[in-house]
């Protein structure tokens, strides 16, 4: 038993699970309650169980990983942080975003499509985004579209949301292209999926916005994004890239297939 935050928990014994798999359970009024990691629905739900889980207890630092290395590209271009526009998509309970507002970013729009992420961010990081939208971004509408546009944003941020059916090839499509050329884009994902054999449709698009230079690398890196259930390190590959044009209906179905 695990006692680093306000409720127990236990990891299960010794099982080889998926990182999708993953589950704990967690004591709460006397009764142990099991918890899909991936039901961030449920785990949202639970102020500060989150945070106990991912961070106190498996040693996740992605967030500040992130912010840290697209800060260090910034200040190799002589762009201040503080000039972002940012859509923090798949945003979660805030944790990214309160990582940029430690950066001097002040203007952060945060996405996700469940309204529990939503409710988390308002319940314990209500100061970090200027706006969090509840939007499915495989069904924008053309209204929303205009919207987001009148940002003018320069910056898209995804942290841990690739790769596992989180985000669509589609909605990424449409979040990238939301962004300015000349934008910044930074992203995690775990590094079998970029890997040819790997299950994410992100592999080819990855691959493919580099090679057909729709956005310029300017950082590609291998870290520990945290512990599994077993102790083990699960090793992430964060990118920090420059937007040279947007993708296009081709590219998309490309990475559909």
């Amino acid at each position: 038993m695990i006692n680093t935050g306000p409720f127990p928990i236990r990891f299960p014994g010794a099982e080889n699970l998926n990182q999708d798999k993953e589950w704990c359970e967690v004591q709460m009024d006397g009764e142990w309650k099991k918890i899909r990691f991936h039901d961030y629905a449920s785990v949202f739900k639970i102020p500060g169980l989150y945070e106990t889980i991912f961070y106190r207890t498996l040693r996740c630092n992605s967030p500040a990983r992130i912010a840290g290395v697209l800060n260090d590209v910034l200040k190799e271009h002589n762009f201040p942080a503080q000039k972002l526009r940012v859509l923090d998509f798949g945003a979660g309970n805030g944790m990214a975003g309160e990582a940029l507002q430690n950066l001097g970013t002040r203007n952060i729009v945060g996405v996700d499509i469940l309204p529990e992420a939503r409710e988390a961010t308002l319940r314990d990081r209500p100061w970090v985004y200027n706006d969090y939208l509840i939007r499915d971004f495989t069904q924008l509408s053309a209204e929303d579209t205009e919207k987001l546009q009148q940002l003018r944003l320069n910056a898209l941020i995804i942290v841990a949301a690739l790769g596992f059916g989180d985000i669509p090839p589609k909605a990424f499509y449409e979040a990238y292209n939301l962004i300015e050329d000349g934008g910044w884009i930074a992203f995690n994902i775990k590094e079998d999926f970029l890997k040819a054999s790997g299950r994410s449709g992100f592999s080819g698009l990855v691959n493919n916005m580099i090679r057909g230079e729709l956005m310029r690398v300017e950082l590609y890196r291998r870290y520990q994004h945290r512990l599994n259930v077993m102790g083990h390190p699960l090793y992430y590959i964060t990118v920090v890239a420059q937007k040279q044009k947007s993708l296009s209906l081709a590219d998309l179905k490309q990475a559909e297939l």
